[in-house]
């Protein structure tokens, strides 16, 4: 029932799920979605996270832009070369404070990468030299700047657009935080990012790996 939920709410558009639905005599209204979320993407986020393959030391970051009452706040991500996703982090404003409080997070969760490929972005160039200011010479992260090299988190960003620009924005930071956190969650099973499973294997087989 939480993976039918979690693909419902989160791969599924919902005219999709409501067509779905009826075939099956039942329906399922807005409000019921999002008490599922508040009651099941936090407990889904907890297991993924514990369950994490390791990720590769080259990282590409970048931040996409995510609508909250008619405004743009920023979404911070980072895969590896691989395509795997290492870290996200919603913020309000675009800037060196949130580039620091995104790369502090992942740092924590997945360890301090070989090299960092970012844009052209200041914030995040100033971010990473604060960073490697409080490390030794050979602790310290190589930056490099490559658009090029950064198409991968670019192609990656779509997968997020393409569940979020249906919902047509968000009416507050907290519900935004907690649909994207299942969206990425979603992803990363997909992908076969978790311990047990495989980027071959269906994403039901992928799921129920993850919740035995």
């Amino acid at each position: 029932m939480i993976f039918v939920y979690m693909k419902c709410r989160f791969s599924l558009s919902y005219r999709d799920l409501e067509e779905m639905m009826s075939m099956r005599g039942a329906s399922v209204d807005h409000a019921t979605l999002q008490r599922w979320v508040k009651s099941f993407v936090s407990l889904i986020e907890t297991r993924v996270r514990k369950r994490k393959k390791p990720v590769g030391g080259s990282w590409r970051v970048d931040e996409t832009y995510i609508r909250l009452n008619g405004k743009w706040i920023y979404l911070y991500r980072a895969v590896d070369k691989e395509g795997g996703t290492i870290d996200f982090l919603l913020r309000a404003k675009r800037d060196m404070v949130a580039a620091k409080a995104f790369f502090k997070k992942s740092f924590k969760e997945n360890g301090r990468p070989d090299s960092a490929t970012i844009d052209k972005s200041g914030s995040n160039t100033a971010a990473l030299k604060s960073i490697n200011d409080e490390l030794s010479e050979d602790e310290k992260i190589t930056i490099r700047q490559s658009k090029y090299l950064n198409n991968r988190i670019e192609q990656d960003h779509r997968f997020i657009k393409k569940r979020t620009k249906p919902m047509l924005g968000f009416k507050n930071f907290h519900s935004a935080k907690t649909t994207i956190a299942g969206i990425e969650s979603i992803r990363m099973i997909q992908k076969g990012q978790i311990v047990g499973t495989e980027k071959n294997n269906n994403a039901w087989d992928n799921f129920t790996a993850l919740m035995a």
